[in-house]
């Protein structure tokens, strides 16, 4: 491969796609970033990507490219006319579905990590198109081999609250939610991590990846592991479970999706002998609300879109310190209550995505 367009350059898992790049020396066509243009700047001088595009148009003449443009649509062109053939989506939030379809229709191939695309719109993706790159479904990937599997485990570090009184959860401010016990990432996904609305997401997305088609796997769940050293667990029908271990890092599922036969070594082996011991704990209804729906939304997976529109429009209002935080759960409860209808087309999962965001907004 020669090149790859990136979207999300400047978060974490664009931070690292570059990072890799540049060790299997494949090149960066497009850059697209939102607004922190100061780091943008520093990749576009190490990167030389032939377009930039960037959120709003008010930072345009901040950009050091000779070929910056700005906005969504933007973004969908630079995908149509990119030589590439890899996407890499490290876009967050609904924002990133478009692309992923954009790039489809193109015949590319996505390296995913966009959640949302796959759990709003997982019926109408060609996932065979897509290598994911969250260090979950690539660790399921890893495990899956030709023998039949009884069900799926994802885990989950149990986000900045798991220790937490049940009590002072009510209580708990935007800051506290940042605090996450394992690593620091983008505000959203910290808050989502929280919540535990971030691994219902993975568990869809697991669902659309492999649940469909040969592998037809038909229960999938979530643990937490507080040190995260595991990933991904799979349950096979004969009895036997494997887990995949691996030092917390975006780097090596990244490299996969870079490069297939990847050979290399990417990160340090985990150290049984200084881990010691493994903690696993069930995901409790009480301190993690929204794990009432999970049954329900694995067996009505076209009502991801309603759960990822409640739960963007739920932040938003949480942000502006409009409800507390378990009411962000609640929120999205409410709305999946309400909205059952599966869309029928992609026109469908837009619309849905704007009425439900009306909804929880009143």
């Amino acid at each position: 491969m020669s090149s790859i367009v990136l979207l999300g350059s400047t978060g974490s898992i664009g931070v690292n796609t570059l990072l890799v790049a540049k060790r299997f020396g494949i090149g960066v066509e497009v850059l697209v970033c939102g607004k922190n243009i100061e780091l943008l700047n520093e990749q576009i001088k190490e990167h030389h990507p032939k377009v930039v595009v960037i959120a709003e148009k008010v930072d345009v003449s901040k950009v050091n490219h000779p070929c910056v443009r700005y906005g969504q649509e933007a973004i969908l062109e630079a995908i149509e006319e990119a030589e590439s053939m890899l996407v890499v989506n490290a876009l967050v939030g609904f924002l990133g579905l478009r692309p992923t379809l954009t790039a489809i229709a193109c015949g590319k191939r996505i390296a995913l990590a966009n959640k949302e695309s796959l759990v709003a719109s997982g019926a109408f993706i060609d996932t065979s198109k897509i290598q994911p790159i969250d260090s979950e479904h690539f660790g399921l990937w890893y495990l899956l081999q030709e023998r039949p599997v009884s069900k799926m485990i994802i885990t989950a570090s149990g986000g900045a609250f798991r220790d937490w009184p049940l009590e002072k959860l009510a209580h708990a401010t935007l800051a506290d939610t940042q605090k996450h016990p394992n690593w620091s990432m983008g505000q959203k996904i910290t808050i989502d991590s929280a919540t535990m609305v971030n691994k219902m997401f993975e568990l869809l997305e697991a669902r659309w990846l492999f649940g469909e088609g040969k592998n037809g796997v038909n229960k999938f769940d979530a643990i937490i592991e507080t040190k995260s050293l595991i990933h991904a667990l799979i349950d096979f029908k004969d009895g036997s479970t494997t887990a995949h271990f691996a030092n917390a890092s975006m780097q090596l599922p990244i490299a996969y999706a870079l490069d297939k036969q990847m050979d290399e070594n990417i990160l340090a082996h985990v150290d049984l002998m200084k881990v010691g011991s493994l903690e696993f704990r069930k995901i409790e209804k009480e301190r993690y609300p929204i794990w009432e729906i999970k049954e329900d939304l694995l067996k009505n997976p076209y009502l991801g879109v309603v759960v990822n529109a409640a739960n963007e429009a739920a932040i938003e209002k949480f942000i502006a310190k409009e409800i507390g935080f378990m009411d962000i759960s609640h929120k999205i409860i409410k709305a999946y209550e309400k909205f059952r209808d599966a869309p029928k087309s992609i026109d469908d999962v837009f619309a849905a995505d704007k009425e439900v965001r009306s909804f929880v907004a009143r």
